[in-house]
């Protein structure tokens, strides 16, 4: 029996079809039980675990926040990136940077001290959320 098989009850198919849906975008536990009347957070969270288990299914835990993140990666690793994370809309993004690994490189050859991509968030604001700011208008007289 395959990984993704194991969890073809009716509830894990339509949790496993929205979270490919998504198109690799993060979302909580509370927003996929939200999402579906029929089906309860209890077994939400229990597809969600098995998910993790087979690989199908990525897990983030992020500071100061009580709930995880989950995102439907079909099997593939997220491989050594790192992540920002946006304070104003919550969106976690994967990050293929150069200058980050060349940084994560640097740390370790000079101050021996590996760095962990994949548990390196780095919290800011992401270009969407930046571009819905309209920057104060300017006073004075033209």
């Amino acid at each position: 029996m395959g990984r993704a098989s194991r969890y073809q009850t009716r509830q894990g198919a339509q949790i496993l079809d929205y979270l490919s849906s998504l198109k690799g975008e993060h979302v909580t536990a509370a927003a996929i039980a939200g999402r579906f009347e029929d089906i309860g957070k209890t077994t939400v969270y229990r597809h969600l675990d098995k998910l993790v288990e087979a690989g199908m299914v990525r897990r983030y835990f992020l500071e100061g926040k009580d709930s995880a993140c989950y995102q439907y990666t079909g099997g593939e690793e997220c491989g050594e990136r790192f992540h920002l994370k946006c304070e104003s809309c919550g969106d976690l993004i994967h990050l293929n940077c150069d200058v980050l690994t060349d940084v994560a490189d640097h740390v370790m050859k000079d101050h021996r001290f590996a760095i962990n991509p994949l548990k390196t968030v780095f919290y800011g604001t992401c270009g969407s959320c930046l571009s819905k700011t309209k920057p104060p208008a300017e006073s004075g007289n033209s």
